[in-house]
């Protein structure tokens, strides 16, 4: 694999939050220049991987090494919740905050919100499993611990969403 010397794509990890910046193109739209209500589930798992990412659990290494410990380990979406509070629009800058609201032994759930400055246009609570062979298997001990860190730096008192 080679090294990542754009890290800055990545976004970045303040306070026990990831922010990432994410540009809205033609592409993220319908056809009235609107963000695709779609286009918001594509912004946050960008998030959920840089996020990850920058806690030292690139997927594609998790993947090489746990591979043979653990044959076709993988992330899934458990569920989400999702409340569509304002639209974005054709070239708008979006930052998209992921935090860790809560680790388990083979789950976590993720705090989401998307916003245009101040305003927050989505916010989403997400439960991801670590599953290998259709079962789910325990997080493994290093990206549990970078969580629960994260988890630990973010103020006790604020929720992603800001509300």
């Amino acid at each position: 694999m080679t090294p990542d010397t754009h890290h800055h794509i990545s976004g970045e990890i303040r306070h026990g939050r990831h922010v990432l910046a994410v540009r809205v193109y033609y592409e993220d739209t319908d056809f009235t220049g609107v963000v695709y209500h779609a286009s918001y589930l594509r912004f946050m798992e960008r998030g959920r991987t840089d996020f990850m990412r920058l806690l030292g659990a690139d997927q594609r290494a998790l993947f090489e090494e746990t591979a043979q410990e653990v044959p076709g380990f993988h992330f899934v979406v458990r569920s989400m919740t999702i409340e569509f509070l304002k639209s974005a629009h054709m070239d708008d800058l979006l930052e998209i905050t992921t935090a860790p609201e809560e680790v388990k032994g083979a789950s976590m759930t993720l705090r989401q919100r998307v916003a245009r400055g101040a305003e927050t246009l989505v916010e989403a609570r997400v439960r991801v499993a670590f599953v290998a062979g259709g079962k789910a298997r325990r997080i493994p001990k290093a990206l549990r611990q970078a969580m629960r860190a994260e988890e630990d730096t973010a103020p006790p008192h604020q929720q992603v969403g800001g509300r």
